[in-house]
Formats: C-alpha cells, sequence, structure tokens
C-alpha cells in the first residue's frame, strides 16, 4: 500500500476544491469532513447490508448497474459497478482529507504492516461501530491513526483487496475532478 501516494493524490483533489469552493472565514471544515465521513460510512453499512436482520436479502450489494451516458436515440448506457466498494471509497477520501488536516502524512510514517492488521471483532456490524467509534474520536492525530487501521481491517472483513480499494481511489478521484469542473 503507496499511502503516501494516496495523501498526495487527496492533497491535490483537497487543493481543487478550495479553489471552487474556498472556506469561508470562521468555517470549520474540519466537522464538516467529520460529519461527511459519518455519513459515507452510513452509506456503506448500507449497502453491506449486515445489521438488516429484519430483511431476507442478507446479501451486500456488490453489483448494481448505473446510467452513464446517452446514446443519440435517447437509449441509456448502463456500466456495472459495486456500490459496496464505491462507498467504502467514498470513506477513504474523507478520511485521506481529514488527515491532512490533522497533518498526518508528516507524522505517520509507512512502516505498518498492512496484512498484519487483526481486530478483535468477527462480526462485520460491530467493526462498523468500531469504525464509527473512532470517527466520534477524531481530535488528534493517534485518533485518526486508530481510524484508519480500523477502517483498513473493515475493508478486509467486507472482502476487499487492498489493490482493489487503491484502483476504486483512483477511479473516483478522476470523477470526483470531474465533477469539481462541471460545477457540482
Amino acid at each position: 500500500m503507496n499511502l503516501q501516494n494516496l495523501f498526495e493524490l487527496q492533497k491535490q483533489l483537497d487543493e481543487h476544491i478550495e479553489k471552487k469552493h474556498p472556506r469561508k472565514e470562521g468555517e470549520d471544515r474540519l466537522s464538516k469532513k467529520i460529519l461527511a465521513l459519518q455519513v459515507e460510512l452510513a452509506e456503506c453499512a448500507q449497502e453491506s447490508r449486515c445489521f438488516k436482520f429484519w430483511s431476507s436479502r442478507q446479501e451486500p450489494v456488490t453489483k448494481d448497474l448505473r446510467v452513464v451516458d446517452y446514446k443519440e436515440s435517447g437509449e441509456a448506457i448502463l456500466e456495472t459497478y459495486n456500490p459496496l466498494l464505491e462507498e467504502y471509497v467514498d470513506c477513504l477520501h474523507f478520511i485521506l482529507s481529514i488527515g491532512l488536516e490533522l497533518n498526518i502524512p508528516v507524522i505517520y510514517g509507512t512502516e505498518t504492516k498492512w496484512d498484519e492488521l487483526t481486530s478483535d471483532e468477527t462480526d462485520i456490524t460491530q467493526q462498523f461501530l468500531l469504525v464509527f467509534e473512532n470517527v466520534n474520536k477524531l481530535v488528534h492525530p493517534i485518533d485518526w491513526i486508530n481510524l484508519f487501521e480500523e477502517f483498513y481491517i473493515l475493508g478486509k472483513m467486507l472482502g476487499f483487496t487492498w489493490e482493489q480499494v487503491e484502483q476504486a481511489y483512483l477511479n473516483k478521484n478522476n470523477i470526483n475532478h470531474q465533477r469539481q469542473e462541471s460545477g457540482y
């Protein structure tokens, strides 16, 4: 995993957003990013369906279709995508952005042996709750490190490889830049 590269890509995106949407005087952008992360994490949990004990549909939503364009005839052009992975990566964007606000790239080394990280939790619902708990504690850089590690473990529990996550991040990062250019 090249965390430094992801930080650099996120920094470029954040700068692009700052240019299009400058901070207002007195604006607490860190709080807004934390709330955005909570919303995206909830959307990720929604796609995982891990907590829906009342539903007969327990499987995560990992394949769906979306409209990406239209032909001249008006017929929709569809693509297949993984909603669960996309929501996970949306969370990653905000986690990295929060890390930049907390100056994590300077503090946090790259020596962590990511594949060796494990959780005491064996249930995805409990892991989501643990990640939410860590989001709610975000104040200091050490809080961010704990959050990132638990979030990484959540991704493993959801069945993602880090290579899949990085590729999905790169794809979504490009989309986010395009959105800024189109007045999103």
